[in-house]
């Protein structure tokens, strides 16, 4: 069975001793954001990720969602787990206070967001859906719109959706042909079909606010042509008050490989009324932002998946008997040894360990930046953030969910047999764990992104938020000598990004196949660096107290540590020589020839 804990002791330490958390108290509107805050909210979160939607998140497969006359209903104990989770306020968590909200740091809803999602990744579809969505109306709906319907979506008694895929597109949105026709009186018609939409209907909340892309009649072609609306499942009168049922209906709920208990939608749209958010052709823009906020729920989704894998893994490898140990017996008065003391286990799990605990630090230090980005009084400072949270989103995006979806490949391994059949809920996690690098933007294309838009934008500006830093730390550490097997192996990969980063920018000018071709592998060269990065600082951090009352934690941290550098980092010179061997591999067989 699959086990898990919220890795408390671990956000502490993050948090408090590594990225100085305490600093976001001394932002406007987060005098109440203290550490202890941080703590306490945590571990409530925790008691409801635990006994509440953990034990739902097998039962929830199990039983999936069903479908009946455009009406769907979510497993048994949902709508119950639900109910709970609004009314301890965690949907306001990190909203405005002006519509209900707590007020409180992305920062600590980025925690609640992993064990959420290492609890039951499909419930978390619903709240983090609304979020987006929240977001959205937030930066680029109308006065009206604001007042109207964001303090629903904050205390959840309404949901949201994104609605952009249709039959004919996904990546390329230029082609959408979903129509908005203006009614004269300030209102639309929206009219078409959209797929794969989350939580497009469900039974959990009295009702649900679609954010559609759709082209006006005038509209130019192509993504400059798109705008973004408004259209509420029930009409909403100016009291806030429910009227009649919009035309939209779900048509049907697809059947899938893994997240089952969350509805994924087919939704028709007859003329249904819409109200216009932001500018007309605009949609985009606004999307965008609901789809960057959602892109960087995904990643935790990974990292959630990552850890409950590894809890789960490491609870087996340290009970299942099997086979001795290769030094002889580690157990003798055992009919076998626990599998955890033979060193292709102990790989898996250190792998698995190491990329969590690395990727946890590294998401808080961008949860951090978009409260800084948000907050700050200094405009310098909250662009500078808010252009390292730009640059990173499609690393933390691709690399979180190509973690997540190993760590549950290797919990399965470790577990043999036992991992693979359902019972155990293993096999679960692996299924779950796919969706998430391919929705919100397809890993390849987070790759793409990277090279093609985060990377020569404003000469380079976003790549310098991240390569000064780490150049600053390395200057400063490199000659401490206790730090030296943490920051040379940083350095040494820190400076392969450099070479890759030139290369790929020099010859993707000349041709953009050899940016594309690249991509994905750069992407991960970046992410390992950025991930030494987190555990050079984390190494620091521990050092001093490896002989204190909390000793074996830090010690764990350097081991561990260790084992990043040695053992994961040396993969940047592969990747380097990889990227180094250009295009022409790749684009030099014609397409007959597949």
């Amino acid at each position: 069975m699959t086990v898990y804990k919220a890795p408390l002791r671990d956000y502490r330490f993050v948090l408090e001793e590594v990225l100085a958390v305490e600093q976001l108290a001394k932002l406007p509107g987060f005098a109440d954001a203290t550490p202890e805050i941080f703590a306490a909210v945590l571990e409530e979160g925790s008691r409801l990720c635990e006994e509440v939607l953990f034990p739902l998140n097998r039962s929830g497969d199990e039983e999936g969602c069903t479908y009946e006359n455009g009406t769907v209903r979510t497993p048994k104990g949902f709508k119950e787990a639900y109910d709970a989770f609004c009314a301890g306020g965690w949907t306001s968590l990190a909203c405005d206070p002006a519509y209900g909200g707590q007020g409180l740091p992305y920062t600590l809803n980025f925690c609640m967001e992993e064990m959420i999602s290492a609890a039951n990744m499909s419930f978390g579809m619903y709240p983090g859906l609304s979020h987006g969505a929240y977001r959205a109306l937030m930066m680029h709906g109308s006065d009206e719109q604001k007042s109207r319907y964001l303090q629903h979506l904050v205390d959840g008694s309404w949901a949201g959706t994104m609605c952009l895929t249709e039959p004919q597109c996904g990546t390329d949105l230029g082609l959408i042909r979903s129509k908005a026709e203006p009614r004269g009186d300030g209102k639309y018609k929206i009219s078409g079909t959209k797929i794969f939409i989350s939580a497009g209907e469900h039974d959990l909340t009295e009702n649900i606010l679609h954010l559609v892309l759709a082209r006006l009649p005038d509209a130019p072609s192509g993504t400059r042509g798109i705008s973004l609306f408004l259209v509420p499942k029930f009409l909403v009168a100016a009291d806030g008050s429910l009227g009649a049922r919009n035309g939209v209906r779900c048509g049907s709920i697809e059947h899938k490989m893994g997240i089952k208990a969350s509805s994924t939608c087919v939704m028709n749209f007859d003329e249904a009324e819409a109200t216009l958010v932001g500018k007309p052709h605009s949609g985009m823009r606004a999307m965008f932002t609901m789809m960057n906020s959602a892109r960087l729920g995904v990643a935790l989704q990974g990292l959630g998946l990552g850890e409950v894998a590894y809890q789960s893994a490491r609870a087996y490898a340290l009970e299942r008997l099997q086979g001795r140990a290769l030094k002889g017996s580690a157990a003798p008065d055992k009919a076998a040894d626990p599998i955890i003391v033979h060193p292709d286990v102990r790989r898996m799990l250190l792998t698995m360990k190491a990329h969590n605990e690395a990727s946890r630090a590294l998401a808080c230090w961008v949860g951090l930046q978009i409260d800084i980005a948000e907050r700050h009084p200094d405009p310098a400072e909250r662009d500078s953030a808010e252009d390292l949270v730009a640059l990173m989103t499609p690393i933390l995006k691709s690399y979180l969910t190509d973690g997540g979806s190993e760590a549950a490949n290797f919990g399965v391994q470790i577990m043999g047999g036992h991992g693979y059949i359902r019972e155990n809920g293993m096999e679960q996690l692996v299924r779950d764990a796919r969706i998430t690098q391919i929705y919100e933007g397809t890993n390849g294309i987070q790759a793409l992104d990277l090279v093609g838009r985060k990377m020569p934008v404003h000469m380079g500006r976003l790549m310098r938020r991240f390569f000064h830093p780490v150049d600053h730390f390395v200057a400063k550490h490199k000659a401490i000598a206790e730090l030296q097997e943490f920051v040379v192996p940083l350095a040494k990969a820190f400076g392969k990004l450099q070479q890759a980063t030139l290369l790929v920018a020099q010859r993707g000018l000349a041709d953009p196949d050899e940016a594309g071709a690249a991509a994905s592998d750069y992407l991960k060269l970046f992410a390992l660096t950025a991930l030494a990065y987190m555990w050079a600082l984390m190494a620091k951090a521990s050092l001093p107290k490896t002989a204190g009352d909390d000793a074996g934690f830090y010690l764990g941290k350097l081991a561990t540590a260790r084992f990043f550098m040695t053992r994961i980092l040396p993969q940047t010179s592969s990747l380097l020589t990889i990227i180094s061997a250009g295009a022409k591999p790749v684009m030099a067989l014609d397409a007959e020839g597949f």
